[in-house]
């Protein structure tokens, strides 16, 4: 199997792919690609690519309804870099209040022998309010979110959480003492602090706005470690001139915001940990490894998960469109050659769907050429 890599992956990643395995930034005929941050929007893959891994949660760099039609399996590491991104979301609260950016620049300009009295004359210009006590409302309460909600509950804030999407392992992984908001306007009104940890999808992009942001509290401090385009730059800037907005702080700097008076820029920081780099790159490989071999699906997002345990001599991996017959045109492909199929199970996600087909006969590429001839049929993988 020849993995390609787009970017750098953490060696501890690439341990994880033994002898079967062959990966490097110059592969030819690349089964799966492994990349971080670099941009595959552009890009033209290959008929043979079966996968792509992203080491990380973020997938707006990927194509992924491009790589759906083209029968190519789309993963992200969810909760891999959760601590670290939990870590910085803790400090930008922190910088949002204390103005301790501004404070560490002015103190390093400071001259002459005078300098305790200096900084005695000046630090009040730098002063800014405790978080204990305060409200801080978190958008979003998957991996990264809920960790950030009981943080902050933990430091002495009132919570107050809104996901509509929450699933259950992530409500039982939150502390009971965080608040529910059944919508993003009723949570908007109560924060001194809003933290935002959505991903990056046509609902999020630019939610918070002028009209959201109107409904926020006056003085509100922002963050944003999520994505650039889920706050827009001119309503920030704007909420921060009028006074709405006391503080935004972003991992996500672009050229209308550097500079910018109460705005904290940190560069794309979240994720660049060790831990959190090795973490992403060792449950991408695990997870390319699963599919390759077994054709099992966990944490892809643009097809359904799909897991079940291998004990025949193939396994036939089918990736489809979610439409009526699907299954039943495959199975009487296999049915005509006389292949009897001893398991079978079949998964579907929004307008995608996979069936895996185990059996202990002889298959060739041959009858894969005919199932890939149904209409409908994306790619078909025989292992």
């Amino acid at each position: 199997m020849n993995i390609k890599l787009i970017n750098k992956i953490d060696k501890a990643g690439l341990n994880v792919f033994d002898e079967r395995f062959v990966y490097g930034e110059d592969i030819e005929n690349p089964d799966a690609y492994m990349v971080r941050s670099a941009s595959l929007l552009e890009a033209e893959f290959p008929a043979e690519l079966k996968a792509i891994a992203r080491a990380g949660a973020g997938v707006n760099n990927i194509p992924l309804d491009r790589c759906a039609e083209q029968g190519i399996v789309v993963f992200n590491t969810p909760g891999a870099n959760a601590n670290g991104v939990k870590e910085l979301a803790i400090t930008a609260l922190m910088l949002a209040s204390r103005k301790i950016t501004e404070g560490i620049a002015w103190a390093s300009t400071l001259t002459g022998d005078d300098v305790a009295k200096q900084v005695e004359k000046g630090k009040s210009a730098f002063a800014g309010p405790e978080i204990m006590g305060k409200t801080l409302g978190v958008i979003g309460l998957g991996a990264i979110g809920g960790p950030v909600a009981n943080a902050a509950e933990s430091l002495g804030m009132k919570v107050v959480g809104c996901d509509p999407f929450m699933t259950v392992n992530a409500a039982w992984h939150l502390s009971r003492k965080v608040a529910k908001a059944d919508t993003y306007d009723e949570l908007y009104p109560q924060c001194d602090y809003i933290t935002v940890h959505v991903p990056s999808v046509k609902d999020t992009v630019g939610m918070i706005n002028a009209e959201a942001i109107a409904k926020m509290k006056d003085g509100v401090r922002i963050i944003n470690l999520s994505r650039g385009n889920i706050v827009v730059a001119d309503d920030i800037l704007a909420a921060i001139e009028s006074g709405k907005v006391s503080c935004y702080v972003t991992d996500f700097p672009d050229e209308k915001l550097i500079g910018k008076k109460n705005v904290i820029c940190i560069p794309h920081l979240g994720a660049s940990t060790p831990e959190s780099e090795e973490n992403c790159a060792i449950m991408a490989a695990s997870q390319l490894i699963d599919y390759l071999l077994d054709g099992n699906i966990k944490n892809s997002v643009n097809y359904p998960a799909i897991s079940m345990p291998r004990g025949s001599k193939h396994r036939i991996v089918v990736l489809h469109e979610n439409i009526p017959n699907m299954i039943a045109q495959a199975s009487s492909v296999f049915s005509a050659v006389h292949i009897n199929i001893e398991h079978m199970m079949s998964s579907s996600k929004g307008a995608n769907g996979v069936a895996l087909f185990d059996t202990n006969d002889d298959v060739d590429d041959s009858i894969c050429e005919k199932v890939s001839a149904i209409a409908g049929i994306r790619k078909v993988i025989l292992l």
